[in-house]
């Protein structure tokens, strides 16, 4: 059962999560994704469950690094995308839905959720998947699930200039009252989406039963700097970048300002089980 929102099934029709972890704020979104996935998934070749894995550009590099992988995605294109990469990488790449996960119980030693929270706009909808995750992780296994923050668009807009226009201001009003984000259809600021609060992506993570369950920024405050591909092409300045960033990933008063944050927790060990 696959049931993707309308404007956002046809915002990622048109391709642009294909490039977008290539250069600026994607880049350094994705080095730091992988920064983490290293630290906390378990070894090689664990089974590794990429619930809206998108194109595949996660799941190539965790195929290439020796997990056993299988992505799912909502979106025809991007399942198309990620079965060519499969070709290469060796990963199987499946539709599917987050909420609604086609796995037996226990099947993965990982899962994890780069995407789909941003777009189950109802709390019950990102409960489910984080229940439906822990469902098929076995118990002991890790789960990494990302969100949005409340305030990317806001700060975006500050520092790009947008905030002056008044359709972008109302949407960034929005987003801090309730975090339903409502851009024009046109996609030129994103599509329908959840912005988290912090505290409400820890609540909402243990609400779904994910034990030892932390925050930690992907960005940090540095998302939106305007020479981050400068940055890149000097190993020296981006291992610095990397560098800071880790030392305030878990600091709670600047989460926040990450555009990015992730909760990364465990399924319980039933008690007296071996």
């Amino acid at each position: 059962m696959i049931a993707l929102d309308r404007e956002i099934a046809a915002y990622y029709e048109r391709g642009r999560e294909e490039d977008r972890l290539r250069t600026g704020a994607g880049l350094l979104e994705y080095r730091r994704t992988q920064n983490l996935l290293r630290r906390f998934l378990p070894v090689p070749p664990a089974r590794v469950l990429d619930v809206g894995g998108g194109p595949g550009r996660y799941a190539a590099w965790l195929a290439r690094e020796g997990y056993e992988v299988t992505l799912i995605d909502p979106v025809p294109l991007h399942v198309e995308q990620a079965r060519e990469r499969a070709s290469e990488h060796g990963f199987a790449a499946l539709p599917g839905d987050a909420r609604y996960l086609s796995f037996a119980d226990e099947s993965f030693d990982a899962v994890i959720l780069l995407g789909p929270l941003y777009h189950l706009i109802e709390r019950t909808e990102r409960v489910a998947a984080l229940r439906e995750a822990l469902r098929v992780v076995r118990p002991g296994g890790i789960v990494v699930a990302a969100a949005i923050s409340r305030f990317a668009w806001l700060f975006d807009g500050i520092c790009r200039n947008l905030i002056a226009d008044a359709g972008f201001a109302a949407i960034v009003e929005r987003d801090l009252t309730d975090g339903q984000h409502r851009a024009a259809t046109d996609g030129r600021y994103f599509t329908t989406a959840f912005l988290h609060h912090p505290d409400e992506l820890l609540a909402e993570a243990r609400d779904a039963g994910l034990a030892g369950a932390e925050l930690l920024a992907v960005e940090g405050p540095w998302g939106q700097l305007p020479d981050l591909d400068e940055r890149h092409a000097d190993p020296a300045r981006w291992d610095a970048l990397l560098r800071a960033v880790a030392l305030i990933e878990r600091e709670p008063t600047l989460l926040g300002a990450s555009i990015h944050f992730v909760v990364i927790g465990r399924k319980a060990i039933a008690s007296g089980r071996e």
